[in-house]
């Protein structure tokens, strides 16, 4: 399973969940020798991980005061900084990173501590689209460089490549004599012509333990900070060019590329239908990601100066239940965090995470493409993991990969990497890689007795899929 062979060192930051299913398969996936990873984390997660695979642990909290001390006699030229954090700037390690001359990759775009919850600072100013064009204005003054990878996990990340390998399926599936993308304008063209009007993430975790959630505790399968700071950002998506039905609580953001708008509302307080192969029909969070920005953006199709053809994107997302349990209390405290957190990975006795890509609007039906990985096949793969977890581990690996093929390309975003190379490198971790056609709508099923406002005439319509 060996893609690259790499010989510098790595910087990894933060050393959560994703960092501890990272750590056991740089050595069989890219060749890093033992002893040449150094992690730097703010608190001593796990310290027998990484003294067993044989890495050094630094415990410090990076600020906007000290990363740089902490970090330069670590990262030299041709290393690679790893950034699996939160709570520290991916465009402060960006600009570090180039100077250092270093590669780069990390798996949200992550701001300072304090602005997420900053109440002086807009909807629009606190959302993942505004930290995106920062980056975006930053890469602009700053083109090429040392690779510079922007939210390369599962999702954001992963499911970029999956959207284009879903297409091409969708395309041979209905055989369709349709050119094979060669430049980026190919790909939202080809979505046009297989009239994909939206696009889910959608994913399952049905990933549980015989533990259950206790009072006062939050329990996840990957980072209780990384996603309640998403889930209490503003929801936002990807705005399609089909949408005739505004939103009374959305908001246009008045600068940018203009492919995404926000809801005046959290994500964890916003559902949607949505809809995967295993579990069926399901209430997904509309929780804002990355991904619902930057696929929008690269599947925008301009012509003579307008905006031809945009597909609706935005992630719907069901964690597993004890996570929901612990979001509904969350809710009832106002947002205030629990005492206890808790993240799921050796406890867990059963469950799969079923996490792929739903594209509607083919007269066919929906087409899902994706992973789904059980806890029992993960963790034959690979140690100190979780099915979320390896997920998010195969992205970065895939991202890794074509990084140290193209060291010198600036800042780059998971839609414009090379998908074929994303998914051969990812795909031994990823379980079953599984595409299915489905004839599911969100006006499916729906009940008289509690009736909402619908257009049926075009079941596409994201006025059809909020769950009000």
């Amino acid at each position: 399973m060996r893609h690259a062979t790499f010989p510098g060192r790595i910087v990894m930051v933060g050393f959560g969940c994703v960092g501890q299913g990272v750590l056991p398969v740089l050595e069989p996936a890219l060749g890093v020798a033992r002893g040449r990873t150094t992690i730097v984390t703010p608190g001593a997660e796990c310290p027998h991980v990484a003294a067993r695979l044989g890495a050094e642990l630094i415990v410090t909290a990076l600020t906007p005061g000290n990363f740089e001390q902490v970090l330069s006699p670590l990262l030299h030229e041709g290393d690679f900084l790893l950034n699996l954090s939160v709570h520290v700037s991916s465009l402060a390690l960006i600009e570090f990173c180039r100077r250092r001359g270093a590669l780069y990759l990390d798996t949200c775009c992550e701001p300072w501590l304090g602005r997420y919850d900053n109440p002086r600072l807009s909807a629009s100013e606190r959302s993942n689209y505004a930290l995106r064009e920062e980056v975006l204005a930053w890469s602009r003054d700053h083109p090429r460089g040392p690779t510079a990878l922007l939210t390369q996990g599962a999702n954001p990340g992963l499911v970029s490549s999956f959207v284009k390998q879903a297409l091409l399926q969708m395309a041979s599936d209905l055989g369709l004599a349709l050119p094979r993308p060669q430049v980026p304008q190919d790909w939202p063209r080809l979505a046009q012509a297989l009239d994909v009007k939206v696009i889910h993430i959608a994913e399952r975790d049905t990933q549980t333990t015989s533990r259950r959630k206790l009072r006062d505790e939050f329990v996840n399968t990957w980072s209780v900070d990384g996603f309640v700071d998403e889930g209490l950002q503003p929801s936002e998506l990807g705005w399609g060019t089909h949408e005739r039905h505004w939103p009374a609580d959305a908001g246009r953001h008045g600068h940018g590329c203009g492919a995404a708008i926000y809801l005046e509302r959290p994500g964890v307080a916003t559902r949607v239908r949505s809809w995967t192969p295993l579990e069926g029909s399901y209430h997904g969070f509309l929780v804002t990601h990355a991904e619902s920005i930057s696929i929008a953006d690269y599947f925008t199709l301009r012509e003579g100066g307008r905006v031809a053809y945009r597909p609706t994107v935005n992630y719907a997302y069901h964690p597993c239940d004890d996570t929901v349990l612990s979001l509904h209390e969350l809710a009832g405290r106002n947002g205030q965090l629990q005492q206890r957190h808790r993240i799921l990975r050796d406890e867990i006795d059963s469950g799969t995470d079923e996490l792929g890509v739903l594209l509607m609007g083919n007269e066919r039906g929906v087409y899902w493409y994706g992973s789904r990985l059980s806890i029992g096949r993960a963790r034959e793969l690979a140690p100190y993991n979780s099915a979320t977890s390896l997920q998010v581990v195969a992205g970065v690996l895939g991202g890794m990969v074509w990084a140290l093929r193209h060291p010198r390309c600036g800042v780059v975003e998971p839609e414009e990497l090379d998908h074929d190379t994303v998914l051969e490198v990812a795909a031994p971790w990823l379980g079953e890689l599984a595409g299915v056609w489905g004839d599911w709508t969100p006006l499916r099923g729906r009940s008289e007795l509690y009736p909402e406002e619908t257009d049926p005439a075009d079941p596409w319509q994201f006025l059809n899929f909020r769950v009000k």
